[in-house]
């Protein structure tokens, strides 16, 4: 793609580790609730949404472990692949490396194409996927806030692994969720106060959602995303979270935990209505996969300790248009 102030030079060669690391990261999009940068997007956009994509994708990998194997995202951070288990020291790798992605010292005037990174720009990022997302924040003129707020969460992640008050989950949220529908707004050039609210909303929705399908994962990551005056309002014990299948007790918690994920959707889904054309359609498909996972949940009675309830191609297609015509 060629945009305005942008110069584009042929691919440079890219190693295999590189490669690598670009493609496992973003082949994840597939899995995801709703097609992170579905086809009826203009390709500008597509390429935008793709990059913070992969940002975010790769901050959470890290987050949780979950790189490939190997070290090769620690030596382009460049960290020895003896510390690729090092959560934290990767984050602040990480973080080192996104604040060159802001470095205006070395900004040769316009956006470089993304297979030059540092060979072409020595002051430049080194991941592969932080040099497909410099161009992405010069043509939009993004501030690091958001970013590092992704940063901040899953730092968090390591170091707090209960919640006490749902209020404590919101302030998480923030960090974790929120930053993602904003930056949308912002390469979409539609961000004003009350969509960054609704949108906020939205968010926070999709991140409890996702809490709740994925109690058994996060438990074996040694984390419970569930209030703990929650888990003692319906009498529920870590233990319970740990068996292979949900009591009454566990269901009814889920329930309630899906019902408030449910209220912010619908405080967040007048974001749709706010804007036109195929941003509409794709703010659409965001708030329908919520609604979608939360009936997918409901499927199962609440049970979601044998593993994620996913919403069928059909159930999202019918909360699109649900929340296309205005239903919920």
């Amino acid at each position: 793609m060629t945009g305005p102030g942008r110069t584009r030079s042929g691919p440079a060669p890219r190693s295999g580790s590189q490669a690598a690391a670009v493609h496992g990261t973003l082949d994840k999009a597939a899995a995801e609730n709703f097609p992170v940068a579905p086809f009826f997007l203009p390709r500008a956009w597509r390429d935008d949404l793709m990059a913070l994509y992969g940002y975010a994708r790769l901050v959470d990998d890290i987050g949780d472990g979950d790189l490939a194997p190997g070290g090769a995202d620690a030596r382009l951070l460049g960290l020895s692949p003896e510390r690729a288990d090092d959560r934290l020291a990767l984050l602040d790798a990480f973080e080192a490396d996104l604040r060159r992605v802001f470095d205006t010292d070395s900004d040769t005037g316009g956006d470089t194409d993304v297979s030059r990174g540092a060979d072409g720009d020595p002051g430049g990022p080194r991941h592969p996927l932080l040099q497909r997302l410099r161009p992405t924040v010069r043509r939009h003129a993004l501030t690091p806030e958001p970013f590092l707020g992704l940063i901040e969460a899953n730092r968090q992640d390591q170091l707090v692994t209960r919640y006490e008050t749902f209020d404590d989950l919101l302030a998480y949220c923030e960090l974790s969720a929120n930053p993602v529908g904003r930056l949308v707004l912002a390469v979409t050039g539609t961000a004003t106060p009350e969509r960054i609210r609704r949108s906020d909303a939205v968010c926070t929705a999709l991140q409890i959602v996702e809490h709740i399908q994925d109690v058994s994962e996060d438990l074996a990551q040694g984390r419970v995303y569930l209030p703990a005056e929650d888990m003692k309002r319906f009498h529920v014990q870590e233990s319970d979270l740990a068996a292979p299948s949900a009591g009454a007790s566990v269901r009814a918690l889920i329930a309630f935990e899906a019902e408030r994920a449910l209220r912010l959707l619908n405080e967040g889904t007048p974001l749709v209505g706010s804007v036109h054309g195929r941003l509409k359609l794709l703010l659409a498909g965001f708030v329908a996969g919520g609604r979608a996972a939360v009936h997918a949940v409901a499927a199962v009675s609440y049970d979601v300790l044998p593993g994620p309830p996913k919403p069928t191609k059909v159930q999202l297609l019918r909360e699109v248009g649900a929340t296309l015509r205005g239903e919920g």
